[in-house]
């Protein structure tokens, strides 16, 4: 019997990203799959863990869960197989062969890719960093960037930039704009890797008119004609091409997947590619 609409149970003894973030990976790989998500995060005592319990038994379904715990985990795992539900550990496997390989046993310390460590106070650097150079802004620090995305509007400059910035990279912005100059800055600049973002025309036509329309303008305007778009477009690609900046296409990807050709051309950069 195929089923569409079920309970998802995520567990996890921290904020819950991890295992929420792996559900959703998994679930894009089954078509018309509809879960009815309950997340519990912070789980750290056996009466938290009765609670989850509970809540499975009102609503059964699959169980996944992230805790590093044996005092919490075994008593989770005893009833979700009296109750017939299945509890997957889905952090076991890795842990399992990071563990054989470096030939130490796991700490099972919760949260701690939360951890105020270094890294951590690099991401935040790194987002502190993206909001002052975003759309143009501070071009003086362009320098100081890790990377500077440049596009026509809407090509979703600014969310990758946040994106990336959860990664630590140092990420500014520069908008194309018809008949605005761009910054000398982005010119002299020669730390940072430049790269274009582009967009379909039409595609554009649609973000830009949503825009507006949030915001009530008027749309019978250039920014919203599809010629002019193109011509932008095209103008964009061209700078591109002179200054041999690398060129992504936007169109059919996500943030995350943006996100992710600009991280490989950094590590190309850096010689840590092929």
């Amino acid at each position: 019997m195929t089923v569409n609409r079920f309970h998802l149970h995520l567990v996890s003894d921290s904020t819950g990203d991890t295992v929420h973030a792996l559900a959703r990976a998994c679930l894009v790989q089954f078509e018309d799959a509809d879960p009815i998500e309950h997340i519990w995060s912070m789980v750290r005592t056996r009466a938290q863990v009765e609670r989850v319990v509970a809540g499975i038994e009102a609503n059964p379904g699959v169980v996944l869960y992230t805790l590093v715990n044996e005092h919490l985990r075994q008593p989770l795992q005893d009833r979700c197989r009296a109750l017939g539900m299945p509890a997957i550990p889905v952090l076991d496997p890795v842990i399992g062969v990071f563990g054989s390989f470096l030939g130490r046993r796991a700490r099972a310390l919760p949260g701690q890719q939360h951890a105020l460590n270094h890294e951590y106070f690099v991401r935040i650097d790194a987002m502190t960093f993206a909001m002052t150079h975003d759309d143009g802004q501070a071009p003086w620090g362009l320098i100081l960037a890790d990377v500077v995305l440049v596009g026509v509007s809407r090509s979703s400059k600014t969310p990758t930039c946040i994106y990336l910035a959860n990664r630590g990279i140092k990420a500014a912005n520069v908008p194309l704009v018809p008949g605005v100059p761009l910054p000398p800055e982005l010119f002299t600049a020669d730390k940072p890797l430049i790269v274009g973002l582009t967009n379909d025309p039409e595609r554009l036509v649609a973000l830009r008119r949503n825009r507006l329309n949030s915001l009530q303008s008027d749309p019978e305007i250039d920014y919203v004609d599809l010629e002019a778009v193109q011509a932008e477009v095209v103008a964009a690609r061209r700078l591109c091409q002179e200054h041999k900046w690398p060129v992504i296409d936007v169109t059919r990807r996500s943030i995350e997947e943006t996100a992710a050709a600009i991280l490989k051309l950094v590590a190309k950069r850096q010689g840590l590619d092929a």
